[in-house]
C-alpha cells in the first residue's frame, strides 16, 4: 500500500481552500441577491474567477506532487513546495479581492511551483527510464 502524506495533506488543504472559496461566493450571492450568474457584479465576478483559477491549477499541481512523492518518497522540500502552492493560492484570493500584491505573489508562487514540479517530474521520468544513466 502506498502512503503519500504530502499529497494527502495538500489535497486536504486544497479541498478546504476550495470550500472556503465557494462559501465566499455563496455569501456574496446571498447579500447581493444574485442567485444565478454574476449579475454584472464586479466583486462576484472576481470571486468566481478566483475559484475557477484555483480549480484550473490545483488538480495538475496535486497530481505532480503525488507523482513526485511516489517516485522520490516524502521529502522535506516537497512539503515546502506544497505549502508554497497553498499559500500562493490564498494570496491570489486576497489579490482578486483588491490587494494587488497578493495576486501577483500568488500567481508567481503558483507558476513557479507548477514549473518546478513539472521540470522535476520530466527529469525523474527521463532518468528513471533511461538505461544509460
Amino acid at each position: 500500500m502506498f502512503f503519500l502524506p504530502v499529497a494527502l495533506v495538500t489535497a486536504g488543504a486544497a479541498a478546504l481552500l476550495n470550500f472556503w472559496l465557494g462559501l465566499r461566493i455563496g455569501r456574496l450571492r446571498i447579500s447581493e441577491n444574485i442567485m444565478v450568474g454574476d449579475g454584472g457584479n464586479p466583486r462576484l465576478i472576481a470571486r468566481m474567477r478566483a475559484q475557477l483559477n484555483f480549480a484550473e491549477y490545483a488538480p495538475l499541481v496535486l497530481i505532480l506532487i503525488a507523482l513526485v512523492e511516489l517516485a522520490r518518497g516524502t521529502q522535506a522540500w516537497l512539503w515546502g513546495v506544497a505549502a508554497l502552492f497553498i499559500v500562493g493560492r490564498v494570496l491570489h484570493v486576497f489579490g482578486m479581492d483588491g490587494w494587488r500584491p497578493g495576486r501577483m505573489i500568488g500567481i508567481l508562487a503558483t507558476m513557479l511551483t507548477m514549473l518546478g514540479l513539472a521540470g522535476y517530474a520530466v527529469y525523474l521520468g527521463y532518468t528513471g527510464l533511461n538505461p544509460l544513466r
